[in-house]
């Protein structure tokens, strides 16, 4: 019997309405994560992955064109809970968020243990002394200094403020935390401290993460699983071993090769053209266009092969 994942989503589809047509942000996306585990989303800019954040999530804009699909965490189709329910039960206690540049995502003006406590008065029905124990302990698994609770955002580096933040989605100890971009606006060495700090909250509380990002370096710290993301589509998903010595899907493995290395002869390269507009796709292979192994049958939409429990959406693999 196979063993029951902590999140499985099935033809995930979000649309947003423009002028211009709909942009295709989120085209049935499929991937599953199991309890523990690391999955991260690798693509371009403009490929939808900050999209489909907020896809599952629930954090949607009013122009939505369609938003459909299913989203299981354990045996729950989250999709089919009313507004309320999700935002009470669901967002920030079985998963939270730990979004990009932690600075706008604290509020200036209200100290950050105040802000840290209250997922836990809102969503635990905590009192605030309660709360703010709560806050002083993801301060100390996240590395900040206890007298912090009593600082605002602008008293805080850059490091310290996202730990703030990581502390804020972990403070009611959700299943799993989506990362957007969470080191983007920092330093290397900062960067690799926030990764050793995740690292030690998943071996400390056993959260699982999915991270969004187009750092390949960075993501390999943390990754069990891989997933890429092309268009609104994902186009490859792999362990993450695997990937990153073997990457299957053309477009992958030119991702792979623009990465500086420092053992290797052979200098990083570009990848041709760029993504597609989300509003006037083609109906065949969306990466076509820039693939240098196009043929014939790429005018056709490619199906999901299944490659050594792998799966590619490519034509070389069907």
């Amino acid at each position: 019997m196979e063993k029951e994942k902590l999140l499985r989503i099935e033809d995930l589809v979000l649309h947003f309405s423009t002028t211009h047509g709909a942009v295709q942000a989120v085209d049935g996306v499929e991937f599953s994560l199991d309890y523990n585990k690391a999955v991260v989303i690798l693509g371009e800019s403009g490929c939808g992955k900050s999209s489909l954040a907020k896809a599952i999530l629930r954090l949607l804009p009013r122009n939505i064109a369609k938003y459909s699909g299913k989203i299981y965490l354990g045996d729950t189709d989250i999709m089919l809970l009313s507004d309320e329910t999700f935002r009470q039960d669901v967002r920030w206690v079985m998963l939270s968020m730990v979004p990009q540049a932690a600075m706008n995502a604290l509020n200036p003006v209200i100290k950050v243990g105040d802000q840290v406590a209250e997922p836990a008065i809102i969503h635990l029905g905590v009192k605030k002394d309660e709360a703010m124990r709560m806050a002083k302990e993801m301060f100390q698994r996240v590395g900040v200094p206890e007298d912090f609770l009593s600082r605002y955002p602008f008293e805080l580096s850059g490091g310290m403020r996202q730990r703030v933040a990581i502390a804020m989605a972990l403070v009611t100890l959700p299943s799993l935390i989506i990362l957007d971009e969470p080191t983007s606006a920092l330093d290397l060495l900062t960067q690799a401290n926030i990764f050793n700090v995740l690292k030690r909250i998943k071996q400390e509380l056993g959260t699982s993460y999915i991270l969004i990002t187009h750092d390949i370096a960075t993501s390999s710290e943390l990754a069990d699983n891989v997933a890429i993301m092309y268009a609104g589509q994902i186009i490859e998903t792999s362990d993450a071993m695997r990937f990153f010595t073997e990457p299957l899907h053309p477009y992958s493995k030119l991702l792979m090769a623009s990465v500086p290395r420092l053992r290797a002869d052979a200098d990083p390269i570009f990848i041709t053209g760029q993504p597609p507009s989300l509003i006037s796709l083609s109906s065949g292979c969306r990466f076509a266009p820039r693939c240098p192994s196009r043929f014939d049958k790429c005018d056709q939409d490619p199906p999901t092969a299944d490659v050594g429990g792998r799966k590619i959406k490519c034509w070389l693999f069907s």
